[in-house]
Order: structure tokens, then sequence, then C-alpha cells
């Protein structure tokens, strides 16, 4: 059986028993209107015609779909109210990235020091104990602040509200800092509480809305060990929380971009470590600028995809642009990379589809390698067929998971 079946197999398999409990808790899945807005943006072809063909079929979640951080194109990362609307557009895998508190708990929050641009904390009695109060915007000189999970305690984390993970650093007030959405995004579910979650809290509901994990083992912000707790406690932990929920290890993928962590889990955790995730972020230099990774050049893959494998890994997830190229009459075809992950026999995961906004002008970051072919939003969907068709991923991160429940749907995923 090859990575791919044995993915959807085996969350197929999981997601039965909970099934009836899930329907209860987000009445079924719905795509909304947007996968129909984006298909009549589509340039005419094969591709239109086919998704175009399957506006009337059923929707239902699948494993393909991946809730990035739950839905927060339109809702406040990491809250119950995000994930809750990422399981009903059928994202079959939810996300927790998982940091930890002064009193070392775990939570879910996309970095440790994201806490003033993802919450109210600067507008709340915790503002004090930032690592870095807020500084208003002076001159030349934007605003500022940074607020970490390892400054306060659990329980002062559960009086924080999620907010849209923004900020506007021309404000002169803690209120204009905190007021910085994109115009493509919107407030609009972020006027009532957003609900944080500790990761113990997330692995309940997830498994409640018949949702498998991909939980995000996030780098400290403090140095480690941070009062004696160690990077190895810290990703022992995360699985500790699994195991203590009666979860199946099929049903968890560990993401770290660390790679020691990776190996960590594999060698220590090898029921969880078995499917575990190299998030490769070897595009970033290093320290010694040796990490350094150019998708279409093999030489500068180290460890080579092959090494990777022997190690254990046997997923590896990097963003969209390093999986995709151009050729010479501007069709997206895999880079040297996919070849090279495929030929090794790695499961493809990557990320994140609806993260950077319209596409008119190109997409931005995601989009880089393939920005000659990306001009209306429609190519969401050109991009998610070349990433199934050309580089053979078996899911993909999404800030709005209706559009690849909807691609994933339609070509039987």
């Amino acid at each position: 059986m090859t990575l791919k079946a044995t993915l959807i197999v085996a969350g197929l398999a999981a997601s039965t028993a909970t099934g009836a409990i899930a329907q209860d808790m987000v009445g079924g899945v719905t795509y909304g209107p947007r996968p129909f807005y984006l298909i009549d943006r589509m340039a005419d072809g094969p591709l239109k015609e086919k998704l175009a063909s399957c506006m009337a079929q059923t929707p239902s979640a699948t494993k393909f779909s991946i809730g990035h951080r739950g839905a927060p194109l339109q809702f406040p990362e990491h809250t119950r109210e995000s994930n809750i609307a990422a399981a009903r557009m059928g994202a079959g895998i939810l996300e927790c990235d998982v940091t930890f508190t002064s009193d070392l708990e775990l939570v879910c929050r996309h970095a440790q020091n994201d806490l003033h641009t993802t919450t109210d904390i600067l507008a709340s009695d915790l503002a004090g104990k930032c690592t870095a109060p807020f500084s208003p915007a002076d001159g030349d000189t934007n605003a500022a602040a940074e607020c970490r999970t390892s400054d306060i305690t659990l329980a002062e984390f559960r009086t924080l509200t999620g907010k849209m993970d923004a900020a506007n650093t021309r404000g002169t007030t803690v209120a204009e800092y905190m007021d910085g959405t994109a115009n493509w995004r919107t407030d609009l579910y972020s006027v009532q509480d957003g609900q944080l979650m500790t990761h113990a809290e997330s692995i309940a509901l997830f498994d409640a809305l018949g949702a498998d994990f991909t939980p995000e083992l996030k780098s400290a912000s403090v140095d480690m060990p941070f009062n004696g707790f160690s990077q190895a406690d810290y990703a022992q932990k995360l699985v500790d929380e699994y195991v203590a929920a009666g979860i199946d290890p099929s049903r968890v993928w560990l993401q770290s971009f660390n790679l020691d962590d990776v190996k960590y889990w594999v060698e220590n955790t090898p029921e969880f470590g078995a499917q575990a995730v190299y998030l490769d972020d070897r595009y970033e230099a290093s320290d010694d600028d040796e990490g350094l990774i150019d998708p279409n050049d093999p030489a500068t893959f180290k460890p080579t995809m092959q090494e990777l494998a022997n190690m254990g890994v046997r997923y590896i997830a990097p963003p969209m642009w390093m999986l995709l190229t151009l050729d010479d009459s501007g069709n997206m075809v895999a880079s040297e990379y996919t070849k090279a992950a495929q030929e090794a026999d790695l499961g493809i995961i990557t990320w994140t589809l609806e993260r950077s906004g319209p596409l008119t002008t190109g997409g931005g970051w995601y989009f880089q390698s393939v920005a000659g072919a990306t001009d209306t939003d429609g190519d969401y969907f050109t991009i998610l067929n070349a990433l199934h068709e050309e580089a053979g991923v078996v899911g993909v991160f999404s800030d709005w998971p209706a559009t690849t429940t909807y691609y994933a749907n339609c070509m039987g995923l």
C-alpha cells in the first residue's frame, strides 16, 4: 500500500467512531460560496470544467484538507471557533501549534511570543507581565511589543481571548496597535471572544469533531532548558497528552521544523514517530549559511532526501513554492526537490493555501516559484491541481479549508 493510501485508509477508519459526534457538533460539512466564487474566476479549460461538474456533489470531510490553525482567513487562529469552522469546511486533520506557559503547561499558539498580536493581552491586566511592554510609534520608530506564553501561567492564559493575528505598527495607542487586520481578512468573527485552548483541550475538541491531529512543536523563545524543562521533556510531554487521551498514534502527525525533534520521536516514541513530519525550512539561512536549499539544485539538499528517510523520516512538509516550478511553456511542474522526495518514498505535505491574500498580484511568498502563472484567485485551484498531480502531495494546509475540501471531494481524494 502506498503512503497516500495508508494515510487515507487510516484516517477514514479513525473517523468512523466519532462521526456521529462530529455531525452533532458541526451540523455536517458545507463548502459555503468561496469554492464556487473561485471556479467562476478560473480560466476556461479542462480543470475548470471538471471542478464545475462537481458543484452538486455532497461535501464530506477529507484528510487531504488540513486546517491551518483552524480557519484563520476569517477566524482568530487557534481558537475553538476557528477549528470548529475548519471542521465544518471538511478539514479532516486539524492543527495545534504547541508551546508552553511559565508553569510548563502546553497550549495552542503559533509562536511562544505572539500573544501581543493574537490575543487581547495588551488591553488586559496582564500587559505588565510581557517580556517587552507596548511602546507606541514615534517618528520613524514603529510601535512594538512582545508577549510570551512563558510570561504567564496557564490560569492567566485562560483569561485571554483570541483576536485576528495582526498589529498596526504605526499605532500610538494599544487600541490602534491591536487594530491591524489586513483588508482582505475580517474582524467579523472576532467581535465576540475567541476561546483559547490548551493542547489537551484541542485533542478533546478535534476528537469530538471526528478530525485527526497534527500538532507542531514550536521553537521556544526562551533558552532551553527552561525551569528544568528540556527540549526532550517538551517533545515527550506533547506525545504523553495523546497517550493520556487514548488517541491511536495512527491519527497523529507530529510536526517540527527541528529535525532533532523528529528524530527524538522516531527513536523514543516509535508508534508516533512513524508519522512524524519534518517541516522543511532549509530555504532560510542558518547561522553558518549551510542550511540554504535551492529546490531545483539537488546538490543543496543537505541532508539528502534519502538520508532523511534513513533517519526514519517518512513525511516531509515544505512550503508550496518549493514543490513546484514553471516549465518553458509556463506550466506548473514538479521541482527537483519534489522529485527527490518522491524517489526517497517520502510522503509530501505542504503549506499554506489561501494564506497570503488575493492572487491578482502573484500571491506573495507562498507562490513565488509560480508567480508567473498566478494572476487570479481562481489559480488557487490551479496550484492545488499541480500539487496533487505533479507533486503527489497527501495533504494541504489551508487558511480556508473549504477550497481544499471541494477539490479533494471532486477528485475523489
